[in-house]
């Protein structure tokens, strides 16, 4: 063997020589040079899983080959990166899910009665039987033993009809024949039929199909009634189709005269509504020319008050005009003596009788709650705009927002209910010794008499201003007494009833009447509890501003008057922050509770001391 000059270290095959003094046959020279092929062909496969990069070849060059992936070279292939996990996600597990077993759902159940042959066992019965009815029954090959439509002798059968109603009829029949096959439903049943509920869901003496209604899924399933059937049932019933017909008109008679005779006594009603409303009205707009008291001028002549103002009528300063459907306005507003604003007993009852203009007279009143927003102005109408928030059965619910120059002034929410005149009642009784309307000096008389007495300008001025708004007032007002309370707060007592009202109006009205008593006397009695309660140790205590925030009552009586005197209890119970609440109860004379009310209003004394009162500069 003799080495290459290009590698030292590869061994090369010298040429073929002739042999020499060998007799070798032609088959053994054959298999020689085989062998000698086979064995360069094995070398050559040795070198190749040897060689590496860096060696080169017999030429010179570097073998080709693929770089495995297990190599540590830099230009070896890498691996792609692992995905990293978002540190938003927070902390989770990883889990093998190979390694799972069945929890059971977290339910705890013992390995013997994981599965109940007994239960498995009915529930295969009942899957083979549901499967053995929805299968079509077999065909014989005897036509005799096959059924056939009793119309036609026709094999073609609704299995359907079959199944359900027992009735062997054909498709073909079945659609020619619409006035024996056809299907009713159980509401035609009952109006074309008279039958009855009870009748109809008996499947053995109705056989009925359930089909799924196509109005709504939610709702019940349909019954469907073959037609020949329901008129056997009926005829046997009501003994002949002309029985039936009679049957028929004399119910739809009788419900023709029920609603006739509903129909004529809401007329009546109607009529009588009307009639006193349009008398009531032909009433008020009469011209009943009313003078007050004689006043002597400076010249010792008397002279009398002219007709009063709308307002000074009690119905008059109630009235609102209707503009639209839920749109109403005011005709007259008041504007007591002293006062930021309208009185706000005035918009309470103007938004009430708007809310009733929008309720059925069935309903009635039983509780308000409304809110000051704003000081309304008795210069411009006030816009009162009623929602109707909801209808129901038993209780109706109206919200009335009250507009004046395109501001929200007064939010009212008033709740209507259905009367329910048989339920259980109980009421607080009226304080005992409450000396009668006739006994008691009206507040007129109060004013006149501290008038006379005092000397203060200042104070007769505020007497005469008070005395000239009392007599104008709609209302009349009697002080019935202030006692104590058991928690040492007083209580204060008075007589109200409205003015000029010759007839007795309908409880609706009544109660927004009723309305406008109730913010009478009664933050008032606040700013006096007030001062009653905190003079003596902190001396003269001057009210500086009040006025209401909001008002709410409740009606538990419609039979009262307010034409008649009503008694109205009043008690403060608290007063902090600027705010003071009353608490008041409205009897009749007889003691029958007929209304609670609460109010909450703005009660500020002067709270400045006398160098910040002497310190202080006019704005102007």
């Amino acid at each position: 063997m003799e080495t290459s000059g290009a590698s030292g270290s590869r061994y090369t095959t010298p040429p073929p020589r002739q042999p020499q003094n060998l007799d070798l046959t032609p088959e053994q020279v054959k298999r020689i040079e085989l062998n000698r092929l086979k064995a360069k062909a094995r070398q050559r496969d040795r070198e190749a899983q040897t060689s590496s990069a860096s060696t080169t070849n017999a030429n010179g060059k570097r073998p080709m080959g693929v770089v495995p992936a297990t190599s540590t070279s830099p230009t070896a292939p890498k691996a792609p990166p692992k995905l990293k996990r978002d540190s938003r996600l927070g902390k989770y597990f990883e889990y093998d899910l190979s390694k799972m077993v069945n929890s059971k759902g977290g339910f705890l159940v013992e390995d013997g009665k994981e599965v109940d042959e007994d239960i498995r066992a009915k529930e295969k019965e009942r899957e083979r039987q549901r499967a053995m009815q929805n299968l079509e029954p077999p065909i014989y090959l005897d036509p005799k033993l096959n059924p056939r439509c009793k119309d036609c002798n026709s094999m073609d059968v609704d299995q359907t009809y079959k199944k359900v109603f027992g009735c062997l009829v054909c498709n073909k029949c079945k659609n020619e024949k619409p006035e024996k096959y056809s299907l009713l439903t159980k509401t035609e049943c009952k109006q074309d039929y008279l039958l009855t509920d009870p009748e109809l869901r008996d499947q053995e003496l109705m056989p009925h199909l359930l089909k799924a209604n196509p109005h709504k899924s939610t709702f019940a399933n349909m019954m469907l009634f073959l037609r020949y059937q329901v008129e056997e049932f009926a005829w046997k019933k009501w003994g002949s189709p002309e029985a039936l017909d009679a049957e028929w008109q004399k119910r739809v008679d009788e419900k023709k005269k029920k609603k006739n005779k509903k129909f004529e006594e809401d007329l009546k009603a109607l009529r009588r509504r009307t009639r006193e409303t349009v008398w009531q009205k032909r009433k008020n707009q009469e011209h009943a020319h009313i003078f007050g008291v004689v006043e002597k001028g400076a010249d010792g002549v008397g002279k009398q008050v002219d007709c009063p103002p709308r307002h000074e009528k009690i119905s008059s300063a109630l009235e609102v005009e209707q503009l639209d459907v839920n749109l109403f306005r005011s005709k007259t507003l008041y504007l007591p003596v002293h006062a930021r604003g309208v009185f706000g007993g005035q918009v309470i009852s103007q938004a009430l009788v708007s809310a009733n203009n929008c309720v059925d007279p069935a309903f009635s009143l039983h509780s308000l709650h409304c809110y000051f927003l704003l000081s309304a102005s008795a210069a411009v109408p006030i816009l009162y705009n009623v929602d109707r928030v909801r209808d129901g059965r038993s209780y109706v619910t109206r919200a009335v927002r009250a507009v004046q120059r395109g501001r929200t002034i007064f939010i009212m929410l008033c709740s209507f209910q259905r009367p329910e005149p048989r339920q259980l009642a109980f009421q607080l009784l009226m304080p005992p010794n409450v000396p009668p309307p006739d006994a008691c000096e009206s507040i007129e008389l109060t004013y006149e008499r501290l008038f006379k007495e005092t000397t203060d300008r200042h104070v007769k001025e505020f007497c005469l201003t008070s005395l000239e708004e009392r007599r104008r007032s709609p209302i009349e007002v009697k002080l019935a007494g202030v006692r104590d309370s058991e928690d040492g707060l007083p209580v204060y007592l008075y007589w109200h009833k409205a003015k000029n009202t010759p007839v007795r109006y309908d409880p609706a009205f009544q109660k927004c009447i009723l309305s406008y008593i109730s913010d009478s006397q009664f933050i008032s009695a606040a700013r006096r509890t007030l001062v009653h309660t905190n003079q003596e140790s902190k001396g003269p205590i001057k009210v500086v501003m009040q006025t209401s925030l909001d008002h709410n009552i409740s009606f538990y009586s419609d039979d009262f008057d307010c034409g008649d005197w009503l008694l109205y209890v009043i008690v403060s119970e608290a007063a902090a922050s600027g705010r003071g609440a009353v608490h008041g109860r409205m009897y009749t004379p007889s003691g029958t509770l007929i209304a609670v009310c609460n109010q909450e209003g703005v009660v500020r004394v002067d709270d400045r001391t006398e160098a910040e009162t002497s310190s202080a500069k006019p704005k102007l």
